[in-house]
């Protein structure tokens, strides 16, 4: 009796330990940043399709219309002319990731820390550097810099000629969310290899893609993923954007704050 009553305490304390450990979610991608690079700013997936494969994530709007949000399940526009909107859900999108977020692991922020601090302290944090990340920071910022960018006309230019044009927003004491996914190397082509940052904040009147940071205090939660779904449109622009070209250096210039 007593053999079998050991017998079943250990199944369940096993059972319970298998339960505490963390489910890795899927990050759905739509399109490729590659295409977005060389001007394949027009996708046929809705913000409502999108809704429906996570709660949680970035991208933005046919014609490269501004920064998409996505955040608790409502999907944000931060458009070039410093508004936030909620995105309407036949809304197209060129290029997004979202994922249902689930925070494996949370920490603290009580000192100022800049973006590259705030990206090394997670480096040291994140074991697997080969899985997606999902990323919430939610804090007060002492300084943001980010950017949106105006709505295309045909012919597209390429991303990094358009960034030249781009809509710079430096907001100061401002609390909020940042969105964000760390993208292993090997996502190069499909995705943004390494960090890629959106801000929306708490009274909906700030927001885009970060460039620059001071967070000076904050709760981070960051959520692990080993699955991946891609989606690629089906519209003759994505048929023929070249995807051959390495574009890093494009993106480099894309995603970083000029110094020119």
């Amino acid at each position: 009796m007593k053999i079998q009553k050991l017998a079943v305490l250990f199944v369940v304390a096993t059972l319970s330990a298998c339960a505490q450990v963390p489910k890795q979610a899927t990050v759905f991608h739509y399109a490729t940043i590659d295409a977005l690079l060389a001007g394949a700013y027009e996708g046929e997936l809705t913000v409502d399709e999108l809704k429906r494969k996570g709660d949680f994530g970035i991208g933005t709007f046919n014609r490269v219309d501004g920064e998409m949000i996505v955040l608790d399940g409502d999907v944000f526009q931060f458009k070039a002319d410093g508004t936030v909107a909620k995105a309407s859900g036949g809304q197209f999108t060129p290029f997004a990731v979202v994922t249902s977020f689930k925070a494996d692991n949370r920490y603290e922020v009580s000192k100022e820390t800049s973006m590259k601090e705030l990206e090394d302290m997670l480096d040291e944090r994140l074991v697997n550097k080969n899985l997606f990340y999902a990323i919430r920071v939610d804090g007060e910022f002492k300084q943001l810099t980010t950017r949106a960018i105006s709505p295309q006309d045909k012919p597209y230019k390429p991303l990094a000629e358009v960034t030249k044009t781009q809509t710079l927003f430096n907001f100061s004491n401002t609390r909020g969310t940042l969105v964000a996914f760390r993208s292993p190397g090997f996502a190069k082509g499909f995705n943004v290899p390494g960090y890629h940052w959106h801000y929306l904040s708490d009274d909906r009147k700030a927001g885009g893609h970060v460039l620059a940071l001071s967070l000076s205090q904050g709760a981070i939660k960051v959520g692990a993923a080993s699955d991946i779904e891609i989606k690629l449109p089906a519209n003759s622009m994505f048929a023929n954007t070249n995807q051959t070209v390495d574009r890093a250096t494009e993106l480099k210039a894309v995603e970083k704050l000029r110094k020119d």
